[in-house]
């Protein structure tokens, strides 16, 4: 990872501040992390990311910019960083497309108290000017339709359970801006963000209209075939020139003589919504700000995803073992010397041959050694290490599916691991096998469980800077809300329900020495109890994920006899559902049957 010199930048940007009278500015930095807040001044910059990106972010940033660890003990938020620098009536700008109008709020509230001048929004992107023809154009791939075999569902039937809602909370419509939601209600998928099967679109859903906001040239006659008369397409712009009709009729193209029929209802967006469209819509008076129903809808997976979700970690998990195997045999057999990024590509190589195979989910994140403890790095072709087989090796990887989406992370050691190393782990395999048998009453959320899977770490002394889960699309975003595991606050306002799918994830990092984290999926399920305490459902957690664990990294004496258990028959489970693609591949077989072998505590009761 370079360091990115952002003199020159930061010196046009600050030009492009003073004509706009503007005096602190949100953005720009040379930082390649997927979550980071930048703030510049006339003579300062900081940038605001969190744990995950601590290690990244000090080795990309220059000698310009302060780095604000978020969630550290006396670090202020980047909003508090920003006020402090608003004293003495400073005008605060920022892209209104770019900030929700509940973080625009709370931003402005802090500005005043703080004695700065206001908020103001700056319709052109300054850092777009500043970036000028260097700045890609906008991607305008082609949007596929999903089959209902894969979707389960039919969009029609999803936009009349929205138009219920709405029916019943009394909305006058909902706008959408969350890719993933607009792709999920209409059973379309793209290819505009990497990674992410989304396109860029808007869509807005009233009681008797529904309109798809998209270039029109992304779509082909298969696309229009699917929508039918029952969708109305409209340019992708158009949106905001149609949202200030929405929030003045309270219904695209409506009359004013229709307009008293809803003048008491209000315009649904989304909490995660641009204040740009807030704003566009008439604000507060005319918008409701709602937790989206749609992503609430798109989490709870129906039996169709369901199965999909179990097929494709089957096949994705026959990927893994197939190129730790062969990984292992190249570097410690043959003396191969492979750098992490030839390890990746070699990875997605195997991935790619598998049934209904689209593409990765993310970039691989191959990391030996001190590279394992950076949370999310990400190898770049030509400036990246060569895997050390005497050292951690850190894999946390995933793969789209015409039938859903994947993210498995396995910590492996092909060498002799420290004792250290061989408590940690085990410390976090402790904590995934608690999630997974975890059982819990319904009504319970993500936030109460996040204990359970740092317990075991906490006994010691030690944590991780991430969440234990995240929610996870079904052939859609590998991240999504607004389920998770974690002490995030908005974890503990959505309860777990019966059909979530999301991730079992802790971990541990010393960093400039190695990282440990072990990833599996799981899906909510409803458990069988003994009794039922106030006649509710009680929940548990249902694994899919099949990839054996590193043996060699595992203390059996740490392990209690449930864990052992749990294990065994994990290994027995993950053998028996992958080794049918094995069956002419005497190598993977070999390494499968060594990896999934019982483990007994009499093997180290000598150690």
């Amino acid at each position: 990872m370079e360091t990115v010199n952002t003199t020159e930048r930061l010196r046009d940007l600050r030009k492009l501040m003073k004509d706009n009278k503007v005096d602190v500015y949100k953005f720009i930095s040379g930082f390649s992390g997927s979550a980071g807040t930048a703030v510049i001044t006339s003579e300062k910059a900081a940038l605001a990311t969190d744990g995950r990106y601590f290690n990244q972010a000090s080795k990309q940033l220059d000698s310009n910019w302060h780095l604000l660890k978020q969630g550290l003990e006396d670090v202020p938020t980047w909003q508090e960083w920003t006020a402090e620098q608003s004293e003495d009536q400073k005008t605060v700008g920022v892209d209104p497309t770019v900030i929700t109008a509940p973080e625009a709020r709370k931003l402005e509230e802090k500005i005043k108290k703080k004695g700065g001048a206001s908020l103001v929004g700056v319709k052109k992107n300054l850092v777009d000017l500043v970036w000028g023809d260097q700045r890609p154009a906008r991607p305008n791939e082609k949007v596929s339709v999903l089959d209902i075999k894969y979707a389960g569902k039919k969009f029609e039937e999803k936009i009349e359970d929205l138009r219920k809602e709405l029916d019943k909370k009394k909305g006058a419509g909902f706008i959408v801006s969350m890719l993933d939601e607009i792709a999920w209600l209409f059973n379309l998928r793209g290819n505009d963000i990497p990674y992410n099967p989304v396109f860029f679109s808007y869509a807005a859903i009233t009681p008797t209209r529904a309109k798809l906001y998209i270039d029109e040239s992304k779509l082909s006659a298969d696309v229009k075939s699917h929508l039918g008369d029952k969708v109305e397409i409209r340019p992708y712009n158009a949106i905001f020139e149609d949202a200030e009709a929405f929030g003045k009729y309270l219904e695209p193209g409506a009359s004013p003589e229709e307009e008293s029929k809803s003048s008491k209802q209000k315009v649904w967006i989304s909490t995660k919504a641009s204040w740009a469209l807030s704003l566009d819509l008439g604000g507060e008076e005319k918008v409701e700000e709602v937790r989206s129903p749609i992503g609430d809808a798109k989490a709870i997976k129906n039996e169709t995803e369901l199965q999909g979700m179990r097929a494709c970690h089957i096949r994705d998990g026959a990927s893994l073992i197939e190129y730790f195997a062969w990984l292992e045999e190249e570097l410690i057999v043959k003396g191969t010397k492979l750098d992490e990024v030839q390890g990746a590509d070699k990875l997605e190589e195997i991935r790619s041959k598998k049934d209904h195979f689209v593409g990765l989910s993310f970039d691989t994140i191959s990391s030996t050694g001190p590279n394992a403890a950076v949370i999310h790095y990400k190898p770049e072709r030509g400036d990246c290490s060569t895997i050390d087989p005497r050292a951690i090796y850190l894999c946390d990887s995933g793969a789209q599916y015409l039938d859903g989406t994947t993210d498995t992370t396995r910590t492996i050691h092909f060498g002799e691991p420290t004792e250290m190393e061989i408590k940690s782990y085990t410390l976090v395999l402790k904590g995934v096998i608690a999630i997974d048998r975890a059982i819990f009453p319904k009504s319970t959320s993500g936030f109460a469980l996040d204990t359970l899977a740092r317990q075991f770490l906490w006994r010691e002394g030690l944590d991780y800077r991430h969440g234990t889960g995240h929610g996870v699309g079904s052939y859609l975003n590998v991240h999504e809300g607004p389920i998770g595991i974690g002490t995030r606050i908005q974890y503990s306002e959505v309860p777990l329900s019966i059909g979530n799918v999301l991730s079992d994830e802790p971990g541990y990092y010393e960093d400039g020495n190695f990282g440990i984290r072990i990833e599996n999926m799981v899906l909510v399920q409803e458990a069988k109890t003994n009794h039922k305490f106030g006649d509710k459902p009680w929940l548990g957690f249902e694994h899919v994920t099949m990839v054996p664990m590193c043996r060699k990294l595992i203390d059996g004496k740490l392990l209690t006899p449930e864990e052992r258990e749990w294990l065994n028959a994990y290994h027995q489970e993950v053998y028996d559902t992958t080794k049918g693609f094995f069956e002419e591949d005497e190598r993977t077989l070999k390494w499968l049957e060594r990896e999934t072998r019982p483990i007994h505590v009499m093997e180290f009761a000598l150690s």
